[in-house]
């Protein structure tokens, strides 16, 4: 400003440089927080289809009769595992994970929902039968 109280262009263009550094430092930020975000619901759905295929396979390295139980957790959101042959695939949200489980024989396509528990057995014939 000068004595008469105007505002001199260059303090105009410094204010209007300044907010737009301001906006995109808040921009890139938020663009961080929401990849971080992302990151953390991925790795919690990762972590729970890495529990479910280690359930199986310990079943399915013990002798026959052998069960475990599982209860798959609700307050991850709702989400699918789908169990077929010898591979696992978990959708959640519009996204999708698999796991492949090698030396797995499995009784039929079997399909786990969030916020219910299964039993995991090995069948007389040697097969895995999900209930």
């Amino acid at each position: 400003m000068d004595n008469k109280g105007f505002i001199s262009a260059e303090y105009i263009f410094s204010l209007f440089i300044i907010i737009i550094i301001a906006c995109s430092i808040l921009f890139f930020s938020e663009s961080i927080i929401n990849s971080s975000f992302n990151i953390e619901d991925n790795v919690e759905h990762r972590l729970i289809l890495d529990e479910v295929s280690g359930k199986i396979s310990q079943v399915n390295s013990n002798g026959v009769g052998y069960s475990k139980h599982i209860e798959l957790p609700s307050d991850k959101g709702y989400f699918e595992i789908t169990v077929d042959k010898s591979k696992l695939t978990i959708e959640y949200e519009g996204k999708k994970g698999e796991t492949f489980l090698p030396l797995l024989n499995v009784d039929s396509k079997y399909k786990l929902v969030s916020g219910r528990s299964y039993c995991i057995t090995k069948s007389d014939e040697g097969k895995i039968v999900i209930s």
